[in-house]
């Protein structure tokens, strides 16, 4: 079986023995990385399309119908692409609310991303009072509540709408295929270098740029790898690997998944690692 080779070297994490100046040295370029993503028009993907495109069979153009963990990863992503973009925050912990799933959601700044999805659901919660915390956040945008005065919070037809942002991309294309009892427009990958960028990516960032320290790691590839998890589509990108890199990069995936998002949320300085810890502890609650 062939697989992704291309490795960037250039970009190799230190090794662990170096010292706190060369930390703090990786931790400042980390957050270099970030803050030139934030409301970027040179950034090519979102976290949501990102996580649609590892999910979509590439000729078939649909998702798994077994998959039924993408729709609230996908709202999960949403609320990481958020506070990525200086939109929103978690409060302030304080003794009552030291976990992460005890603090609301705060609004940041209101102004526009320039992205339907992510306005959308940042001016439900601008509105809301009082405010949610992140793992209620999650099911609203779903739609899974029993509260019919919270329905209008659901964010509907999420995959369409990215499929369509990504088809504008050039990533995808659209597609009529019939199914029997039905017709369903589909979204075919086209521009297959985009997905295999995004692959190998996942596939460096747990091999060969590997850090042994989520604090290491750039906020979007760690929400990457977490969100993948959680959507259940890591697997995609890591199935090409040979047996034994496999093996390696699902162990440190799982080390990371199984890390308990509270205490590492204590050892952060950033919104955005809190959030993407938040995100982690919602769906692991679920």
């Amino acid at each position: 079986m062939t697989t992704l080779t291309k490795r960037n070297r250039r970009a190799e994490a230190p090794a662990e023995t170096r010292g706190h100046a060369e930390h703090e040295e990786l931790r400042r370029d980390s957050d270099e990385e970030d803050d030139d993503d934030i409301d970027s028009k040179s950034l090519r993907l979102t976290l949501m399309e990102e996580i649609l495109l590892l999910g979509l069979k590439d000729k078939e153009g649909y998702t798994s119908f077994w998959n039924d963990s993408i729709s609230s990863g996908l709202r999960g992503c949403i609320m990481v692409e958020l506070t990525l973009r200086g939109r929103i925050h978690l409060e302030p912990p304080s003794a009552r609310k030291k976990k992460l799933l005890d603090r609301r959601v705060l609004v940041k700044s209101s102004a526009p991303t320039g992205d339907v999805l992510l306005d959308e659901a940042l001016k439900h919660i601008k509105e809301t009072e009082p405010a949610e915390n992140v793992a209620n956040w999650i099911e609203l945008l779903t739609g899974e509540t029993w509260n019919p005065l919270k329905m209008h919070f659901q964010i509907r037809n999420v995959r369409e709408r990215l499929a369509k942002n990504l088809v504008e991309k050039g990533v995808l294309t659209s597609e009529k295929q019939n199914f029997l009892l039905f017709d369903m427009t589909t979204h075919p990958v086209t521009d297959s270098s985009e997905k295999n960028r995004l692959i190998e990516r996942l596939q460096e960032s747990l091999l060969d740029r590997w850090t042994n320290d989520s604090r290491r790691m750039s906020h979007r590839t760690l929400a990457l790898i977490l969100l993948a998890h959680s959507a259940d589509v890591l697997e995609n990108a890591l199935t090409p690997l040979p047996d034994d890199r496999y093996d390696i990069a699902s162990s440190r995936s799982r080390a990371l998944i199984e890390a308990d998002p509270d205490q590492e949320s204590a050892k952060v300085t950033t919104p955005a690692e809190e959030m993407i810890w938040a995100v982690l502890a919602a769906f692991n609650k679920s």
